[in-house]
């Protein structure tokens, strides 16, 4: 091993001229490095080392450990031309992999995740006419060369494919009239973006309103940490409200980051933005292409780029001086990270502007319990807009029996919800009806023998997707076409589809309303965020009549003509083992029935339910979070659950059952025995069998100071795992499948 990690003992001093340099790969530390260069280099720095036979680049992450023998040392191959990682950053990495359990180096792998910013960007070379003549040069003049010539005459200098573009030929001929000293080269610098204008007016707000804006530029002015929950109903107008908190910290000269569930569908959001403060803020997403990540990262590194919004990941982005973090829609799942190092986004926004000494918001419509609770305990300030802005009303919301009012045979739509369609379109107003599942039916399943078509790397059958003329698995990707006859019996037009999702029900619907204008929203048909702004200026303009999706049309759009929302199956979500089943589906509910009646009409909402005396329907139909809550406090806390108690969990994985169920029984039995813990399991998980890999699960509970990153940590320090398993640590864990 060329470069080894260090391990200090008392007599270990490290030595001047050499630096521990954190690797993003999923090492324990950072590994000692000597530094050559005549001034060394400042913590942070981005450095080239050697390790094995390769380069890579690290991060100078502060003093030597020590202990390793001074031959065994190699030196640190060069210091990159980049921002350095600043202070808080580097905290921000080691805090998070303490928590999560997680290997610095892989948390480190975050913030390095567009490895190409660390070179400084190429200049941009424009090109001019000069004063030689073609014929001196002792070039032959064809019309291509004209051309180009031509658009020069009279212009600017222009970048060689602009030149080309103009000039109608290829950039060949540009170079040639180059070489020749026709054309000479000209450094340009790229051009600044327009920067967001903290100066401009925002529109006239509420008393409500003006007091939770005057509250978070305090918070700004103030300095230091502060975190606030502004809970206010669908339609309050909480955007406009930390608007005002985003221009008090760009007054100051500070960056910003907002966080969306969906970054990728928040078209109106961006427009909103767009109109306040007079430019664009920065996007940073998985649909932003790679080059402009490029930039975007370099230019948050630099202190360019002032308001960032973006997905969970922008967390980890190396801001240079962050004064602000929103965190909106804070109760969705979506923030939670499943894979590779598992965190909450909005739990570490709020340890990340903790570190950071600045003020963090989380806005919701239906705050997280988990929030509230540190509302109530004093550790947020509870900011809360009860009413909707500009003089709107809530929607009136109905439950509909599906017991008593079923829908036709081979059809989803009750009667009731059929009626009440066909009275908004003839009052020419719009319609938007959910259903939380995507592609046509979930099953697929032979009507002479049963068998069902499953997934063959997952526990979980295939979901049919008509428009896409195939069957997929929702979970590992996995895709085929349907069939023509039975796999099990070989029955020919045996296979038929079950339960329904989205498109299933925009084909009844286009049945039964064949005039009306309609589009189903889901996230495997809209392809990336240019597809969902156009959809979204649709139903803005009218040119559609009924909008059928799932949750991601549920979330902060605003449709002034959309009266009717109409819950397909409000009841998804509320089985299942999950601990937050009840809550979840409280928060989607309520998120959907937020879209109708936003402006001047009434709204209404009918919900098909086939449990209408559930807490979470009766609460609905209410409209009384208070007594939803107070129920849902009440469970959870006789049973310890979060936030009254904590949990995490292990999840045992690998190619091989034989070897996965070996790794969870060595580890129940050096499960820890210590009072207040309690471990559950292992049991084969809710999906036993995930992308071909076979899982075994352990829950552990702990009471609310229960310090269960020590409990894990020594647990699994007593086994060695074999190579081909996995054992992945689930703090605060959020899906339990």
């Amino acid at each position: 091993m060329v470069a080894r990690r260090s391990s200090r003992t008392q007599a270990d001093s490290p030595a001047e001229n050499v630096s521990g340099v954190l690797l993003p790969l999923p090492l324990k530390g950072a590994y000692d490095y000597r530094l050559k260069m005549e001034n060394g280099a400042e913590p942070g720095a981005f450095v080239t080392v050697p390790l094995g036979n390769r380069t890579i680049i690290g991060v100078i992450w502060g003093e030597a450990e020590g202990g390793v023998e001074e031959a065994k040392l190699r030196a640190v191959s060069s210091i990159l031309d980049a921002p350095p990682l600043n202070e808080v950053s580097r905290r921000f990495v080691d805090w998070v992999a303490r928590y999560t359990l997680s290997w610095p180096g892989s948390v480190l792998r975050m913030v390095m995740s567009t490895p190409e910013a660390l070179e400084p960007p190429k200049p941009m070379i424009a090109y001019a006419r000069t004063t030689l003549d073609p014929e001196d040069a002792g070039l032959r003049m064809t019309p291509a060369r004209r051309r180009v010539l031509s658009v020069l005459h009279d212009g600017p200098p222009r970048l060689a494919a602009e030149l080309a573009r103009e000039a109608g030929v290829t950039t060949g001929v540009v170079s040639g009239l180059t070489k020749a000293g026709v054309l000479e080269p000209i450094p340009m610098r790229k051009p600044t973006p327009p920067q967001p204008d903290p100066t401009t007016s925002g529109p006239t707000l509420s008393a409500d309103q003006s007091a939770a804006a005057e509250a978070l530029r305090e918070a700004i002015a103030s300095g230091g940490f502060d975190a606030t929950l502004l809970d206010g109903v669908t339609g309050s107008g909480k955007t406009e409200v930390y608007f005002e908190a985003v221009a008090a910290c760009l007054a100051a000269g500070k960056q910003v980051l907002v966080l969306l569930p969906e970054i990728a569908m928040s078209a109106q959001w961006f427009e909103r933005f767009n109109e306040r403060f007079g430019a664009p803020p920065a996007a940073w997403h998985s649909e932003v292409p790679r080059p402009q990540r490029r930039v975007v990262w370099r230019a948050v590194a630099e202190g360019k780029v002032k308001v960032v919004v973006g997905a969970r990941s922008a967390l980890f982005l190396p801001f240079a001086d962050l004064g602000l973090i929103v965190v909106d829609e804070e109760h969705d799942g979506s923030y939670k990270q499943e894979d590779g190092v598992v965190y909450h986004a909005r739990d570490m926004a709020v340890v990340r502007a903790n570190l950071g000494a600045f003020p963090v918001v989380l806005a919701s419509a239906t705050p997280s319990l988990e929030s509230l609770m540190n509302a109530e305990a004093g550790r947020y300030r509870h900011l809360r807009l009860p009413s909707r802005h500009g003089g709107a009303s809530l929607p009136e919301i109905e439950i509909i029996d599906m017991r008593k009012h079923p829908p036709a045979r081979g059809r989803w739509l009750s009667p009731r919800l059929d009626e009440a369609l066909a009275k908004t379109l003839e009052a020419g107003e719009q319609v938007m009806l959910f259903l939380n599942r995507r592609g046509y039916a979930p099953l697929t399943l032979c009507r002479a023998c049963g068998y069902r078509i499953a997934c063959p790397r997952c526990t979980a059958w295939l979901v049919e997707h008509r428009l896409a003329r195939r069957l997929e698995c929702h979970h590992c990707g996995h895709a085929i076409r349907p069939p023509p006859q039975c796999p099990s019996c070989s029955a020919e037009d045996a296979m038929v589809a079950c339960g329904p999702g989205v498109e299933r029900v925009a084909e009844e619907v286009a049945a039964h309303f064949p005039e009306a204008r309609l589009a189903v929203m889901a996230s495997d048909t809209l392809r990336g965020p240019a597809a969902a702004a156009e959809l979204v200026r649709l139903v803005e303009d009218h040119q559609l009549d009924i909008l059928i999706g799932t949750q991601i049309m549920a979330k902060g759009h605003h449709f002034p003509q959309l009266t009717l929302v109409g819950v397909i199956d409000a009841d998804l979500g509320l089985t299942g083992g999950d601990p937050r089943a009840g809550e979840r589906t409280f928060q989607l509910l309520s998120q959907v029935a937020g879209r109708a009646g936003r402006a001047a009409l009434k709204g209404r909402v009918l919900l098909q339910s086939y449990m209408p005396e559930h807490p979470v329907m009766q609460a609905m139909a209410a409209g009384d979070r208070t007594r939803f809550l107070a129920e849902e406090r009440a469970g959870r806390e006789a049973s310890s659950l979060p936030p009254f108690g904590r949990l995490a969990a292990l999840i045992v994985s690998g190619p091989s059952l034989a070897l996965v169920e070996e790794t969870a029984r060595a580890l129940a039995r050096c499960a820890p025995r210590i009072e207040g813990i309690t471990v559950l399991g292992p049991a084969p998980a809710p999906l036993a069998t995930l992308r071909g890999r076979h899982r075994r699960r352990f829950l552990i509970k702990g009471g609310k100071e229960a310090r269960l990153q020590t409990v894990l940590r020594d647990w699994l320090a007593a086994i060695k795992t074999p190579s081909n398993v996995r054992i992945k640590v689930d703090i605060d864990p959020y899906s339990f499948l």
